[in-house]
């Protein structure tokens, strides 16, 4: 199979999806565990003090939910497609609402306030469907878990989450 921009974008997406699944299961059976996650081309790798056999059962939870369905697991409250959303609304509306070079800042300053507070307001929704319809995708029928090895790196416990 020939690899192409968006074949990988598709596994992104994928590899992802299942990361925010395998993320929200964990937060349940681990209450006030901290749980971080980054995902790639292979998988994704766990940032967090989890054993490698509950990671694991996780992973295959979260995979066999997705693949029943349950696509809402594949969109996490704490993502960071939320803060890039939030960042560059926030910021936006600020920038707009404070340009006029012939004012002085501090009569900028009230409007840039008051851009980037409603652009804060509207970013929630905005983040989920980025979420929902860029950087995710539930649509995992042909993916299953190659495997979850430990890595020695870092003061943090890592694994590599390997999806095949």
């Amino acid at each position: 199979m020939k690899i192409t921009p968006s074949l990988m974008a598709r596994r992104l997406r994928q590899h992802h999806g299942i990361e925010h699944a395998t993320v929200t299961l964990l937060s349940r059976r681990l209450p006030g565990t901290f749980i971080a996650a980054r995902s790639d081309l292979q998988g994704f790798i766990v940032y967090g003090n989890v054993d490698a056999l509950t990671l694991r059962a996780a992973v295959e939870e979260a995979l066999v939910r997705l693949q029943q369905g349950e696509r809402q697991l594949a969109v996490h409250p704490n993502c960071g497609t939320n803060l890039v959303v939030s960042g560059l609304l926030s910021g936006s509306a600020a920038w707009l609402l404070s340009s006029g070079r012939k004012r002085p800042w501090w009569d900028r300053l009230p409007g840039a306030i008051l851009g980037a507070t409603l652009a804060l307001m509207l970013a929630p929704p905005i983040a989920r469907w980025a979420q929902e319809n860029i950087t995710t995708s539930p649509e995992i029928a042909d993916l299953r878990i190659g495997n979850v090895v430990k890595l020695d790196r870092g003061p943090i416990t890592q694994h590599r989450v390997v999806i095949a």
